[in-house]
């Protein structure tokens, strides 16, 4: 019987998966033309071409994008043995790093995390805010297990990264009492209204700019927040309407004393899991996605 070689294979992967040698080079840091020399040998003993050239780019044949697809199942599934097993014969809390955009807000990312801590065993729980770019760069160096954010990844961010939407949900907007006469005639009553908004760089600031445009609604913005707990604050000081995802409504109600102006049911708020895997692998990150999609499907279902 003919045994394949597992590292020749590992070496096809990661050239294949990174797209040239040079970035294969720099991850396994191992020079070129060893890595070229054990492909070489992976194909001798398949007796395949496995990669093309095309100008100075190296492309799959058809046989190495068979052999790619079943690579990635081999060294997908690899991984999650060894995150099964990570710790579990000594009795070790099983460590979780999740990295939280900035942009999504607290009470929201403590929805979504908590599942983790109710897994069977200790957990160790390791919560990292920052912008999402940054968070990209920590996952692609894998000190962060997932990256829960308002955006899928984006494209032009050159880190190799898998989005996995969890559900979304629609928007309130909320207010103390004395701001309540915008109740009547909302969602026309926000033209001219006093807002509070997520700054511009926030997925729900996009869409929120974009629904005013479309409805030809012109409110008075009083301020722009990073930070969506600072927002909430200055909502309870009265200085503006402000925005409120339909999940965590009923807690910002009564943590800040304010009241439901109006729902947009036609803007919707969407959370993603970002990870380096196409798979989710992590226990941790398969029980927050979980119940994370679960809850965000009761609010759709509201909705």
């Amino acid at each position: 019987m003919n045994w394949l070689n597992y590292h020749h294979l590992l070496y096809f992967w990661i050239v294949a998966r990174e797209g040239s040698l040079a970035a294969a080079s720099a991850e396994l840091r191992l020079s070129q033309s060893a890595i070229s020399g054990q492909i070489r040998a992976l194909e001798n003993s398949i007796g395949e071409k496995l990669f093309v050239k095309s100008g100075r780019r190296l492309m799959l044949s058809e046989a190495g994008r068979m052999v790619f697809r079943y690579a990635d199942e081999i060294f997908t599934l690899g991984k999650e043995l060894q995150e099964t097993l990570k710790d579990g014969p000594m009795g070790r809390p099983l460590r979780v790093t999740v990295g939280v955009a900035d942009v999504v807000p607290k009470l929201i990312a403590r929805e979504l995390i908590q599942p983790a801590l109710l897994l069977p065993g200790p957990v160790t729980l390791v919560c990292r805010e920052d912008k999402p770019d940054r968070l990209l760069a920590q996952l692609a160096l894998h000190e962060l297990d997932v990256i829960l954010t308002d955006a899928p990844a984006s494209t032009h961010v050159k880190v190799k990264a898998f989005n996995h939407l969890l559900g979304e949900c629609d928007i309130f907007f909320l207010a103390r009492p004395e701001l309540t006469l915008h109740r009547e005639g909302f969602p026309s009553s926000l033209a001219g209204a006093p807002v509070l908004l997520p700054s511009e760089n926030t997925a729900l600031r996009r869409t929120l700019d974009l629904w005013f445009r479309e409805h030809d609604i012109r409110p008075k913005v009083m301020g722009e927040f990073e930070d969506n707990a600072l927002l909430n604050v200055f909502g309870q000081m009265g200085v503006g309407l402000f925005p409120c995802p339909s999940l965590i409504v009923e807690k910002v109600m009564r943590q800040h004393q304010v009241e439901a102006i109006g729902r947009l049911t036609d803007v919707r708020q969407q959370f993603y899991a970002v990870t380096v895997d196409r798979r989710l692998v992590h226990p941790a990150a398969v029980a927050i996605c979980q119940e994370a999609r679960k809850l965000l499907h009761g609010e759709k279902q509201e909705g």
